[in-house]
């Protein structure tokens, strides 16, 4: 069984290759990828190559494919697993299977598996672990967005709360508490948002910062502050970049008190400090976004650790239950990470797309694997209808949908773009 896909040869080294995949056997399955979204970790892999914690030593000779937030088809089932898949299932993948304590994990570490590909073996790990999902919908960019859209919602699982008198914690963040996302209207910001309205658990307050009025504009015409309201949330956008003492502006929309939760998702040092500055008794940062920094740090206000019972965390990734969840979610029409997604593409423009990602605006990219197709904003989809039907069409889907990638658009590209076999 032939599969195109790019690999991993060592640090800035990407190619995109045809190659022969091994026979499954009997312990193994194999999937049809439709559909991946690239995620800054595959760029950290790419840059580091094999000094990567997750990527072998020895992929100049045995290259892995990357990509982890994939979702797609199971074409053939191996004997011992025949009792759970079948062909023609449609599935997502949780790549932090953690097995047996290896970081070994698919988009990373394994030469047949990984979401930048055609078809793909999935590893006997991945199985044993119960990460390969059933995802029961034919809208597959969603099943790309349930690995990132799993780390938010382990992120607001993480957090807790002390209980007066005990030592226990309360998981999760205070129900009808003060919720700041500081930070957050980049594409996982927006996945936050979307939790924080439409998950089991909403604050009473949502503010949401930025220092940029377009990104804030694009996510406030999103997740509106009328809607909000109708659920019971004051939701606040904040450009804090326009505020004399933005400490001071944010802790005056909690009558002085601060905030119950707060999660960060920018490694700056100002930032961090913001957020540390904003907490109030017993409150809790998440300090969500992951510095390339290995020294990176930012002070924090021990005294009001000591008195004010503050506390710092820190989530990367979510787990498989969290994966679940975001199905789930997802699904039954709860959250539409939609809004995470700027840019489409196909197999062809992988390679370069991840190692420029840090210089490319916008959001999350999403790929087609078996399409031929230039990595395209959907911001660009009218002017570039004006030469070509194909995103004319486009074009006129999104529109229909607040300028959002939906599954009328997906049906669409699938059927009409360009498509390229191993």
């Amino acid at each position: 069984m032939k599969t195109r896909a790019v690999r991993l040869y060592g640090a800035m080294d990407l190619r995109l290759e045809s190659f022969d995949l091994p026979e499954i056997g009997d312990d193994g399955v194999r999937v049809e990828v439709i559909s991946d979204s690239i995620c800054m970790s595959s760029y950290k892999a790419a840059v580091q190559g094999a000094a990567h914690k997750r990527v072998p030593d020895d992929i100049a000779t045995n290259p892995t494919i990357i990509g982890h937030e994939f979702c797609g088809k199971i074409t053939e089932v191996g004997k011992n697993w025949r009792q759970k898949f079948k062909a023609g299932d449609n599935v997502a993948i949780q790549p932090a299977h953690f097995y047996e304590g290896s970081l070994h994990a698919p988009g990373y570490s394994y030469p047949y598996c990984g979401g930048d590909a055609t078809m793909v073996n999935i590893p006997f790990e991945t199985l044993a672990a119960d990460c390969l999902l059933p995802y029961k919908s034919d809208v597959y960019f969603y099943g790309s967005l349930a690995e990132p859209m799993s780390c938010i919602i382990g992120t607001y699982h993480a957090m807790y709360h002390t209980t007066p008198g005990s030592y226990d914690h309360r998981m999760g963040i205070v129900e009808g508490g003060k919720l700041a996302l500081l930070a957050s209207v980049g594409p996982m910001g927006l996945g936050a948002i979307d939790y924080a309205l439409h998950g089991g658990r909403k604050p009473s307050l949502l503010v949401v910062t930025d220092i940029d009025d377009a990104r804030l504009s694009r996510a406030q015409s999103i997740y509106t502050v009328e809607h909000a309201k109708s659920i019971g949330v004051e939701l606040v956008y904040v450009n804090t970049a326009k505020a004399e003492d933005p400490v001071a502006a944010l802790r005056s929309l909690t009558d002085g008190q601060g905030f119950d939760d707060v999660i960060c998702f920018a490694p700056v040092k100002q930032v961090v400090e913001q957020a540390d500055a904003i907490l109030g008794f017993d409150g809790c940062l998440n300090f969500f976004a992951g510095p390339s920094n290995q020294a990176f740090k930012a002070e924090l206000n021990y005294y009001d650790v000591h008195y004010g019972a503050h506390h710092v965390m820190g989530t990367s990734g979510g787990n498989t239950n969290d994966m679940r969840e975001a199905i789930e979610l997802m699904t039954a029409g709860r959250i539409d990470p939609a809004a995470m997604i700027t840019h489409v593409g196909g197999l062809n423009c992988v390679a370069e797309t991840t190692l420029n990602l840090p210089k490319i605006p916008g959001g999350k990219k999403l790929i087609y694997t078996h399409l031929e197709l230039p990595l395209t904003a959907i911001a660009d989809f009218e002017e570039l209808g004006k030469t070509d039907p194909l995103f004319a069409q486009l074009s006129r889907i999104v529109k229909g949908y607040n300028g959002l990638w939906c599954a009328e658009a997906e049906r669409f590209l699938l059927k009409n773009a360009k498509h390229v076999e191993a």
